[in-house]
């Protein structure tokens, strides 16, 4: 489970609370987290079906979709789901239907994909982009009509107040071990910055295929844990997350260090630079740049009082304009004006069930 799963099990019990009858499909493939993610909605107390695909593009998906007639919205997250879920939608004549785009992906990038996601898109009233960033790239990359987009934040559940970051150099990344997510250019970065910032640690967080070649290539001080879950004391216990991106729809890491108060240094990329200001809750560099990655590393390690600093200031940026209400709020009040707009169906009020 990554960060649109984790937005999932936010946002539907969110919408519940709001009067939403909203209940949750899962696709999938018998991939490892599918089950517990099942388990976790349902444990939320939302309504969930697992439906196993036998390959892809299965055609028994729409057939399913299309005996749910009675629903007012379908709402779709990621590729599978849009590409099975939005035309069957659109011939089962469900008034309104939503598109959520979570992330970039290097297969967007290819003219006929791009071609047949715009041609599906149509099929949605309304696209929402994780962020603005996401928006940006997906009018770039594929060509979308940026004037479909709305874009909704990630939103975070505030805890606690956190205790104050170590005052020993120690530094977090969090993410699956695959190229986008750029952990190759953080080890590079960390190993000039050892050099200067004696007794700085890292430690890796997550699993993937690139776990192998990274540990090969890992300079001394990097501890890689695994997948670990729930992570929030791993943020307590480090200083200062990283997160090196090459690309990244939103980046709920670098939200979750700020929940935290825990300083970041991201790539500017994606929704990176929209949860993360640079020079006042952490620091923004190129993607790709170890070199400005270094420095902001090296920089940031040295200086414990900014450290702290940049972590207070992210903490309360955090609580103020990522909250989960906010995000469910908006995706709320989407829907109302959707179903006003394209539907003569009666709305759920503030406190009813939606049937």
């Amino acid at each position: 489970m990554s960060g649109s799963e984790a937005y999932l099990l936010m946002l539907l019990p969110q919408l519940r609370k709001r009067g939403w009858d909203a209940r949750m499909i899962v696709l999938h493939e018998g991939e490892p987290g599918a089950a517990q993610f099942v388990e976790t909605m349902r444990a939320a107390d939302v309504p969930t079906e697992a439906w196993r695909m036998r390959f892809d593009l299965d055609p028994t998906v729409p057939a399913r979709i299309l005996a749910r007639r009675r629903a007012q919205i379908l709402h779709t997250h990621l590729v599978h789901a849009d590409v099975l879920g939005l035309p069957a939608g659109a011939l089962a004549r469900i008034p309104v239907r939503v598109s959520t785009k979570h992330g970039f992906n290097e297969f967007r990038g290819n003219r006929l994909v791009a071609a047949a996601d715009r041609a599906v898109g149509r099929f949605a009233h309304r696209q929402i982009a994780i962020s603005s960033g996401l928006a940006r790239y997906l009018t770039e990359t594929e060509g979308f009509d940026p004037s479909v987009f709305t874009v909704i934040h990630y939103g975070i559940e505030p805890g606690l107040p956190p205790p104050p970051p170590p005052e020993a150099p120690r530094l977090l990344a969090v993410g699956r071990l695959i190229p986008i997510k750029g952990f190759d250019v953080l080890l590079q970065a960390f190993a000039r910055v050892r050099a200067d910032v004696p007794g700085s640690t890292l430690e890796i967080a997550g699993d993937g295929p690139l776990a192998d070649e990274l540990r090969r290539s890992a300079p001394e001080g990097v501890t890689f844990l695994g997948r670990v879950a729930p992570v929030r004391e791993l943020y307590e216990r480090n200083a200062i997350v990283v997160v090196p991106s090459r690309g990244e729809g939103f980046g709920m890491v670098a939200l979750e260090a700020a929940e935290r108060g825990r300083a970041a240094i991201v790539s500017d990329v994606g929704g990176l630079p929209e949860i993360v200001s640079d020079g006042e809750t952490g620091i923004v560099v190129p993607p790709g740049d170890v070199d400005a990655l270094a420095h902001a590393i090296g920089g940031l390690a040295g200086d414990v009082a900014r450290t702290r600093s940049y972590g207070d200031a992210a903490r309360r940026r955090a609580v103020a304009q990522f909250s989960a209400a906010s995000s469910a709020d908006a995706v709320d009040a989407l829907y109302r004006d959707l179903l006003t707009s394209h539907s003569s169906a009666a709305m759920p009020s503030r406190t009813s069930t939606k049937s």
